[in-house]
């Protein structure tokens, strides 16, 4: 909390991490997390406990390009020395790209308008050692052809159900703005953006759309399974090393602040 009566100044921070060894990004007892190694470090640069909001959660081993968090910090520093700060004391698996300050109406989560994962596939017959704790592996050939396919017809507003994580919910309706399938050397790579994801949508969608691609599904079933709102019908959770929050979206007002 800030000390009484003092204002603060309100930051918001791009972060770039690798997941691996974080048990996501919420602040989680006794759990070495994204919020929580952000706020220590907070504490150390500036000597003022604070709490940060993200703009995005993510899960266990799953890595960031452009994550935003949000604080209110009582500091002297101005963003370029707040940035060089923090970076000194995060350790290797964090750093924080941009710095600026934001009014006091910003928030790196309800302010977001939009946000883009990727998803990294190794597809070639030999492991790699190099990607292994930043992509999926496939052995099998991938018809990207047939997944990019597969993107397209999840292009709009649907029902999502048959894409989320455990447990019940009563909204699971999203917009979905981007969706692309395309091989990238011995990679396979697969691009979305939407106006929020249910938990575990992503990895839930690409395990499908390597169902796809193997062809244990054709585009009609591909298509099917998408109306079913039925989480059973869906392919398995592809795994968390292969995802990246790549970009958080925040529309006109906030254009060209991060970047």
């Amino acid at each position: 909390m800030l000390p009484a009566g003092a204002p603060g100044q309100r930051f918001a921070l791009v972060l770039e991490y690798d997941g691996t060894d974080f048990f996501g990004s919420q602040r989680q007892p006794a759990r070495r997390t994204v919020q929580g190694v952000l706020e220590e470090a907070l504490l150390r640069v500036t000597q003022c406990p604070t709490a940060v909001t993200l703009a995005g959660r993510t899960d266990a081993g799953v890595h960031a390009l452009g994550q935003v968090a949000s604080c209110q910090l009582v500091t002297r520093l101005g963003p370029g020395e707040l940035l060089r700060a923090l970076n000194a004391v995060l350790p290797d698996d964090m750093a924080v790209l941009r710095c600026v300050a934001v009014p006091e109406r910003f928030s790196a989560r309800f302010s977001a308008q939009s946000r883009d994962y990727r998803y990294e596939i190794i597809n070639r017959p030999q492991r790699s050692p190099l990607w292994r704790r930043r992509a999926h592996y496939v052995w099998q050939r991938l018809d990207v052809e047939a997944m990019d396919k597969g993107c397209r017809e999840l292009l709009g507003k649907h029902d999502f159900a048959s894409f989320s994580g455990a447990g019940r919910r009563e909204r699971t309706v999203r917009t979905v703005s981007h969706a692309t399938c395309l091989r990238v050397g011995t990679r396979v790579r697969v691009e979305l953006r939407a106006d929020a994801f249910l938990p575990h949508m992503v990895r839930n969608i690409v395990g499908t759309l390597i169902w796809l691609g193997t062809g244990k599904l054709d585009l009609p079933g591909f298509v099917g399974v998408i109306r079913a709102a039925e989480r059973r019908l869906a392919g398995p959770t592809a795994p968390p090393e292969g995802l990246y929050l790549a970009r958080v979206n925040y529309g006109d007002e906030w254009q060209g602040v991060f970047g």
